[in-house]
């Protein structure tokens, strides 16, 4: 998974970018200023406890890609630095929700998420705009199905977006989905708005958040907080006295935990794990993959030659102690490959590619 951080100056999205990548960033620059680019490992106890038990040599969590954006001012058709955020899978949109000096105005999270909004759609209809023209009356010879398929599909585009709709709120067939996907449309993307507070609105922060509940009912659309500078404050402790700041102050658990959870039930994400004394390792699937599928994610020669999936619960297997007593218990079963598995299933894939 991907994620492209994006937000307007002075949101606190970079200090979000650095809560979540650590030390594992690097930057470069771009056509308008910084792109930083980094590696936010996914926390998750199940990975932890998997480990305790069979000690393996390598422990393995989930990773999510995350690149932070900058350069992004209102009203600017060119305002986005598009060719990175449209790899992204999903946004994460900063939402001040803090007073800010620098900009002398109060916060104003509605305000600032329909100007996110904006940028998005101005930039969506560039895109739409300029594939039209190459489709249009100027084409020297004639469409390709494909081609006549997409022009029918963009004409219906600008209207819609000219009226302020997002496409991930219109409404589009999964062909037509799939058609547009290609051109990586940034209104399409699902998105998370995440409003940054200050550290004396977190014990509010339902109140704080009601601003922004009318975006919560609209498709591909989730909403998040978080309290990144004083979280930043808190992650330069030792690790030791970290969980006592964050509980004193309300935190119930550090913006990594709580972002990355939002980001995968936007996207519909699960995890499974593979266990063994060589290596404990949680992998990312869309939630209701197949056994066939999720044993892709491991190899591709294990799912070409898949014959069966051995699956427990990851709860199950801690309880039985052991696989060889998971087994005697009959917890630990054998599926097909239709077989949809389930968020913190273990599973051992027995295959065979021949020769």
């Amino acid at each position: 998974m991907k994620l492209g951080i994006i937000g307007f100056p002075q949101s606190g999205k970079t200090t979000l970018f650095n809560l979540l990548t650590g030390a594992q960033a690097v930057s470069r620059a771009v056509s308008r200023g910084t792109l930083h680019v980094g590696v936010a490992r996914v926390p998750d106890e199940r990975v932890g406890r998997l480990s305790a038990l069979f000690r393996p040599e390598r422990t393995v969590y989930a990773t999510v890609d995350v690149v932070d954006l900058g350069g992004l001012e209102r009203g600017e058709r060119t305002g986005l630095d598009v060719g990175d955020l449209r790899n992204a899978d999903a946004l994460l949109h900063v939402v001040r929700g803090f007073p800010s000096s620098a900009l002398g105005d109060p916060p104003d999270p509605a305000r600032e998420t329909q100007g996110l909004e904006e940028e998005l759609i101005l930039a969506d209809l560039e895109v739409v705009e300029r594939r039209l023209e190459k489709l249009g009356p100027g084409l020297k010879r004639k469409p390709t199905e494909t081609e006549q398929r997409e022009r029918e599909l963009l004409a219906r585009l600008p209207g819609p977006l000219g009226d302020g709709v997002p496409l991930r709120a219109q409404p589009l067939s999964a062909d037509e989905s799939r058609l547009l996907r290609g051109f990586q449309l940034l209104s399409l993307k699902p998105i998370l708005h995440c409003l940054n507070l200050a550290e004396g609105d977190v014990a509010e922060r339902e109140r704080c958040l009601a601003s922004l509940a009318a975006r919560a009912t609209q498709p591909a659309t989730a909403i998040g907080w978080v309290s990144a500078r004083v979280e930043a404050e808190v992650a330069a402790l030792p690790e030791a006295e970290q969980r006592g700041f964050l509980e004193a102050l309300g935190l119930p658990e550090p913006a990594l935990g709580r972002v990355i959870r939002d980001a995968y039930a936007l996207l519909g994400l699960a995890t499974f794990f593979t266990v063994g004394e060589d290596e404990v390792r949680a992998w990312t699937i869309p939630a209701g993959a197949s056994a066939v599928e999720a044993a892709s994610v491991v190899h591709s020669d294990i799912a070409r030659g898949f014959i069966r999936a051995e699956v427990i619960a990851w709860v199950e297997l801690l309880d039985a102690g052991s696989l060889a007593e998971a087994r005697r218990r009959g917890t630990l079963r054998l599926e097909g490959k239709d077989y949809p598995v389930k968020d913190g299933e273990i599973c051992h894939f027995r295959f065979n590619v021949g020769r």
